[in-house]
């Protein structure tokens, strides 16, 4: 396997003394940087650019031919994208001003220090990526739509807030910063991870690891692999899940249940893109995109202690958060039909008759499993030949005892009279049915007709004791 270069698009080092370039490649090799392209000759540099896809320019001030500031003055013009870190032997404020003026992002005199070096590089790249995601967003935001729809072809809904996070998934898969996707159990997380590493572009693999319950060591292993020799019945090297996520994507689901030393071993994983694995004490290289997943409050156990704060906060650079069922309950219609479909087809069975007021009672229904708990209630239905059709309440479990003949209400002390049941009932209804009068009134077991008469009396007598 070749090996791969970082970043994917190369800086470009502009110097004519070879020593200052060979440093510097040092310096940023030292930070696993080493896509670098070099030019000792200023007149290059523009042609260098015009017929290459050039990620930041570090450039000499003071050179023969084409003097930097003239240069620099040329690249912000023609090519204002690219960040430029003026690099230069001469400490003088009064030419950094001028620097920055035209277009610099940084000033640094020689001799470098590559700490400062490597900082300035780091800040340049995120800069980078910050404008291109943003550019991304602004695109979908005015045009409304999604420029790759097909990624989500695997999540079933018309939820716009759902169209909205597809939105934000295109603008950031591009990047290399951490992705963290948090949900309740059973709302898509997983495939929504592997549509953004699907739209990322990424040629490496998807490769994922259920964290939860997972001890330190196998931990380690698992991720990072060994090498021979490394503990007691290490007869060869293994490679881990982030030598085989080279160049791709790293999932790690159910992250809120990592051990605190596993915690530290990821830190320094997001932190120095290294790691070492068992028995190496040579650091090994990674490019691979971390993205993480759970259905705990990461932040409220950060809070309390129980999860490392420097490791959420890298974790958090792109947060998601997946709605429950519950708040996009106009997706069941679209899943139910989609998930008879692929039961009959998965299950060799023919379609079989719903029971009478199944869609209303399945979008009255809670589903703490979401939209995996769904998928299993329809596939139990197909599996069992639609057997039990005519008793609803078989093939869906009421909604919290609203749909159930045998249910007991538990009332206040107070008991409301008859005038505010009857409103609770309908306001109660129409909030289980997202507005939707019909369903609410089939409900009730009355007319839509009687259910808009009631609203518009109620609406009547609101604004009649507004006008007093």
């Amino acid at each position: 396997m070749p090996e791969r270069l970082f970043p994917a698009r190369p800086l470009l080092l502009v110097d004519d003394e070879a020593a200052a370039i060979r440093g510097m490649r040092m310096a940023l090799a030292s930070s696993g940087i080493d896509h670098i392209v070099q030019c000792e000759d200023s007149r290059e540099v523009m042609g260098l650019l015009a017929g290459g896809d050039v990620l930041l320019i570090l450039l000499d001030l003071w050179m023969p031919h084409l003097p930097g500031q003239k240069l620099l003055e040329d690249i912000c013009r023609e090519h204002p994208d690219i960040p430029v870190i003026v690099v230069t032997g001469l400490g003088d404020l009064s030419v950094a001003v001028e620097c920055m003026r035209a277009g610099a992002c940084d000033y640094l005199v020689k001799p470098l220090e590559p700490e400062r070096l490597i900082a300035s590089v780091r800040r340049a790249m995120d800069l980078q990526e910050l404008r291109s995601e943003v550019r991304t967003l602004q695109d979908s935001v005015v045009e409304g739509r999604l420029r790759h729809p097909e990624a989500f072809a695997g999540i079933i809904t018309a939820s716009e807030r759902m169209r909205s996070l597809f939105r934000y998934a295109e603008a950031v898969a591009g990047t290399a910063h951490p992705v963290f996707v948090c949900g309740e159990t059973g709302t898509g997380k997983e495939l929504f991870v592997r549509a953004i590493h699907e739209l990322s572009g990424r040629k490496g693999d998807f490769v994922s690891l259920n964290v939860a319950g997972v001890d330190d060591n196998v931990f380690a292993d698992t991720l990072f692999g060994h090498i021979r020799g490394a503990f007691t019945g290490a007869s060869h090297e293994r490679a881990g899940l982030v030598e085989r996520a080279a160049g791709g994507t790293l999932f790690l689901d159910e992250i809120g249940d990592l051990s605190e030393p596993s915690q530290v071993k990821l830190l320094r994983l997001l932190q120095e893109r290294e790691y070492l694995p068992l028995g190496s004490d040579v650091a090994r290289r990674s490019d691979a995109r971390i993205i993480v997943a759970t259905h705990r409050h990461l932040k409220e156990l950060a809070d309390a202690g129980r999860f490392r704060k420097d490791l959420y906060y890298r974790l958090a650079a792109h947060p998601v958060h997946l709605p429950p069922l519950s708040e996009r309950r106009s997706d069941i219609p679209l899943l139910c039909e989609h998930f008879l479909t692929k039961a009959c087809v998965e299950l060799e069975r023919a379609r079989p008759r719903l029971p009478p007021g199944f869609l209303a009672q399945l979008q009255a229904r809670n589903f703490p499993g979401n939209v995996r708990e769904l998928e299993t209630l329809i596939f139990d239905l197909v599996s069992r030949g639609g057997e039990g059709e005519g008793d609803p309440s078989r093939a869906v479990a009421p909604a919290g005892g609203f749909a159930g003949p045998h249910v007991r209400l538990a009332f206040p002390e107070v008991l409301p009279t008859l005038k505010e049941s009857s409103r609770w009932l309908i306001e109660e209804a129409l909030k289980r049915a997202g507005g939707n009068q019909s369903m609410a009134a089939r409900w009730l077991g009355i007319s839509q007709q009687s259910l808009n008469q009631r609203l518009l009396r109620w609406k009547r007598s609101g604004e009649a004791e507004n006008t007093k």
